[in-house]
């Protein structure tokens, strides 16, 4: 145990925030999502919601400011106007808990999926709720 740092961070996911760089990507996705066969290092938080990943996971890690769209969601299929209440929660997340908030942007699915297999790593929730997924940059840590 660890004092100030959530315990939804597990080892293997404080590994990887630690590890990570400026610009690289992580992404949160939910139950459906196909992460352990996606490509990179799927961690698994089974049993955790995904507003609660990243909840801790901006705990920790600042978004990049560097780019336009730190923090992406896949859009709804058909609809990709539509803003399922998962992601007005992701916002209101990401508007108190980030260094530096940002305006969440929608990416079409095939673009999430191909975003979320070349990101660093992947954090498996157990988010039921569709579309409970998120990509985010990360930014430079200041000194």
């Amino acid at each position: 145990m660890l004092r100030n740092i959530d315990p939804v961070l597990t080892p293997d996911l404080l590994y990887a925030l630690r590890a990570m760089g400026h610009g690289d990507v992580i992404a949160i996705v939910d139950a459906n999502f196909p992460g352990e066969s996606a490509g990179p290092q799927c961690i698994r938080l089974d049993g955790v919601s995904a507003t609660d990943a990243l909840r801790a996971i901006l705990s920790l890690m600042p978004l990049d400011t560097f780019v336009d769209d730190p923090a992406r969601v896949m859009q709804v299929v058909g609809d990709p106007e539509a803003v399922p209440e998962i992601v007005g929660e992701f916002q209101a997340i990401i508007d108190a808990t980030a260094d530096t908030p940002a305006r969440i942007t929608g990416v079409e699915r095939f673009a999430f999926y191909d975003r979320a297999e070349a990101a660093f790593a992947i954090v498996q929730t157990g988010e039921r709720r569709l579309y409970g997924n998120i990509l985010l940059t990360k930014g430079v840590v200041a000194p």
